[in-house]
């Protein structure tokens, strides 16, 4: 096809309706909402998006990105100024209006990948929901950080805690893909507030049992988990193996309909 980047809204309709229908179709949805004083708003949306354009980057004509959904489900944060969200059934509705446009144009190969993790429950509602619609192709939600977890244990500095929200990964991430928007000065000491043992958790380590708190009940600061063990460094590393795990699922889902043509 000779495109240079297999962006969804930077192609002719015409480039559009050439393309293979096998070609896994990537629509990331993340969040508007605060990331603690040092990061910015769009932290999770520009984390998202930062890991596409490197899998465009690495597997041209094989794969396809949608524009994102940046605004999630949020309302744990509103206690935080500048949060945005939307209700868990408009989100539900449009994300599965998108991929219904996606399927009505032939694409049976599509991945859900999410940079936020309040739309992980909702997330696996849709999952079920669309399984369903489509049940000829394939539906994949992908959350990066899952995604990767068990070498996320090795670059983990900040041990149990660290690295929840706009902490240690996140801040190290946004470090990689916008240091200027990162405020170094204002990165504080863990804010974290304890709650029952059962119910500990972050990023990496999952609860015996979920117990729901606002953000203002995890945190004071709106950031939950170490930013001062976070490095650039990190980031990067994070980077490629987000982006090395996404394109064995990419392949994999590619295979398999080339298989069942």
């Amino acid at each position: 096809m000779g495109c240079k980047k297999m962006i969804w809204d930077q192609l002719t309709s015409r480039q559009l309706g050439s393309l293979d229908s096998a070609i896994p179709v990537i629509l990331p949805v993340s969040a508007t909402e605060q990331h603690g004083p040092h990061l910015p708003l769009a932290t999770d949306r520009m984390i998202g998006e930062h890991f596409c354009r490197k899998i465009d980057a690495e597997i041209k004509d094989k794969v396809l990105i949608l524009p994102s959904v940046s605004v999630g489900c949020s309302w744990h944060h509103m206690d935080f100024a500048g949060t945005l969200s939307v209700k868990h059934d408009t989100f539900i509705r449009q994300v599965e209006d998108i991929l219904s446009t996606v399927a009505h144009h032939g694409f049976v190969n599509m991945i859900i990948f999410n940079s936020h993790g309040g739309n992980i429950a909702v997330g696996q509602l849709l999952m079920e929901k669309l399984g369903t619609k489509f049940s000829k192709g394939h539906i994949v939600m992908v959350t990066w950080w899952k995604l990767i977890s068990e070498v996320l244990f090795d670059l983990n500095e900040s041990g149990p805690g660290g690295v929840g929200h706009a902490g240690e990964f996140e801040t190290s991430l946004m470090m990689h893909i916008a240091p200027e928007l990162v405020h170094h000065n204002l990165i504080e000491e863990v804010k974290n507030i304890k709650s029952f043992d059962w119910a500990e958790m972050d990023m990496l380590r999952g609860s015996k049992a979920s117990l729901y708190r606002s953000m203002k009940e995890m945190t004071s600061n709106g950031a939950f988990g170490d930013p001062s063990a976070a490095s650039e460094e990190k980031g990067r590393k994070i980077t490629d193996l987000v982006t090395s795990a996404m394109n064995k699922i990419i392949s994999d889902l590619h295979q398999v309909k080339k298989k069942r043509d």
